[in-house]
């Protein structure tokens, strides 16, 4: 099916890799590694999350590149090309980038709205009765509901405007100016807290693998983690897939962007935890850590008023790049399924993605529920969150796994793998990952998760 335009490709060996990569960090990587890491008892979390991504996400990730790069096409014809009958596959995985798109675009706001708040100094507001701005803001007691309203539209009209100049005018150059960019401030803003009084002990909980913390909510949580961090299961890795050049390893590419994902995680985890340590907000649950805790860290921290607007410009970016990668998957989906031209693509894109956002916006208002345990006590956004992560992404990743393993047969992913002569030294590990290993890994997250939907299991206790 084609719409009479060429598919567009990333130019040179090295931009799929710094594209994927700031597809993959975003805040997954600043918001909640640093919370599950720090729930889980610090460093022994940081290890069994490091031999996972080595393992699980990286097989997982070779499988949706080399899947997406094999048929040309985005996640919703890519299974299909390869076998009709499983064309129903390819809509199931459709529907997550759809929808967690449309609520991150939402949170992505939020980070806009306190970067510039404490731009313009406002970081006393932030920080004023624990933190109970945050509540305030997105519920709209503080200033009506069109506040929060306005702030997601304003990042997503950044979004569009980068999917708007394309693959190679638009994604390609934001990664290029804005991963390093990212990985800077990231390592400035960490060096300084270095120099902070008291930030040590909380540098040893971190990094220091406490074997007595151990358990299977352990490598639940880091399981999780690697879908929400390293963009598996979202159709992100399928779709830049398709634009992906032939000569370009994607062996060496998935190594390289998974080293750079989990390295900004560990290192946003050595940014985020100590200082949040020092300050006896360690475990602090959910959101709260990057809109209510932080806050209060920055607001007692020697210079905290200039590193505040800094770190929020820090997950601005991070957000920002992570946005627009599933917003190109939503685009690339609506291009290859009904064969129209990338601006109406973008456009219905847009009018999906406005309406279920602004649904996510008015949860915490007008329109908020109790769901509970479904909406984690976020409302529709909660219940969205909660569909996609622990229902929709265990499901197309097992799947995926099924897919490529039982039904096409591996070799037609290791063929591609080893095209124009480029070598896939891991192949046998790989093998074994995606036809028993990943399966029986993702089937018991599966099945945890539905027990802690269910209020029989939690596997964050």
């Amino acid at each position: 099916m084609s719409n009479g335009e060429p598919r567009a490709s990333f130019n040179g060996k090295m931009a799929f890799v710094i594209a994927s990569a700031a597809a993959a960090v975003g805040l997954g990587n600043l918001w909640r590694f640093p919370y599950l890491a720090s729930h889980y008892g610090g460093g022994i979390f940081v290890i069994v999350y490091i031999v996972l991504a080595v393992t699980f996400g990286f097989s997982l990730m070779v499988a949706e590149v080399a899947l997406g790069r094999k048929t040309g096409k985005s996640c919703i014809l890519a299974f299909g090309e390869l076998c009709s009958k499983y064309k129903w596959l390819g809509i199931l995985a459709g529907i997550v980038p759809i929808i967690v798109v449309s609520y991150y675009l939402v949170i992505g706001g939020w980070v806009a709205k306190w970067f510039t708040e404490s731009a313009l100094g406002n970081l006393g507001l932030l920080s004023a009765d624990n933190g109970s701005y945050w509540s305030s803001f997105i519920s709209g007691a503080a200033a009506g509901i069109s506040d929060p309203m306005v702030w997601f539209f304003i990042f997503m009209l950044l979004c569009v405007v980068c999917v708007a100049l394309g693959v190679d005018k638009g994604i390609e150059k934001l990664s290029n100016i804005l991963m390093p960019m990212l990985l800077v401030l990231i390592i400035g803003i960490t060096a300084y807290e270095m120099t902070l009084p008291g930030i040590w002990d909380g540098v040893v909980f971190y990094l220091n693998p406490d074997i007595s913390k151990l358990n299977g909510g352990t490598f639940l949580g880091a399981v999780s983690q690697i879908f929400y961090s390293m963009s598996l299961a979202m159709g992100i890795m399928i779709t830049y897939g398709s634009y992906m050049k032939k000569d370009v390893s994607i062996e060496k590419s998935a190594r390289y962007i998974g080293v750079i994902d989990t390295t900004a995680a560990i290192l946003a985890g050595l940014l985020i935890i100590p200082s949040a340590f020092m300050m006896g907000l360690q475990d602090s649950a959910g959101m709260g850590l990057m809109f209510v805790s932080l806050p209060q860290v920055f607001e007692q921290m020697p210079g905290g008023f200039i590193v505040a607007p800094v770190f929020y410009l820090m997950v601005l970016v991070a957000a920002l790049t992570s946005a627009v990668a599933l917003l190109e998957t939503t685009v690339s989906m609506f291009v290859d399924l009904k064969a129209i031209r990338r601006n109406k693509s973008l456009i219905i894109s847009i009018v999906i993605v406005s309406v279920i956002g602004a649904l996510c916006v008015l949860g915490f208002g007008p329109l908020k529920t109790d769901l509970a345990p479904f909406d984690q006590g976020a409302g529709i956004l909660g219940i969205l969150d909660n569909l996609t992560n622990s229902i929709l992404m265990p499901i197309v990743a097992t799947l995926t796994c099924v897919f490529i393993g039982y039904v096409v047969k591996i070799t037609v992913i290791s063929d591609e793998v080893k095209a124009e002569g480029n070598e896939f030294a891991s192949e046998k590990i790989f093998t074994v990952m995606i036809k028993y290993l990943c399966p029986i890994f993702l089937g018991a997250m599966l099945l945890f998760w539905i027990l802690e939907i269910l209020g029989i299991f939690s596997i964050y206790s």
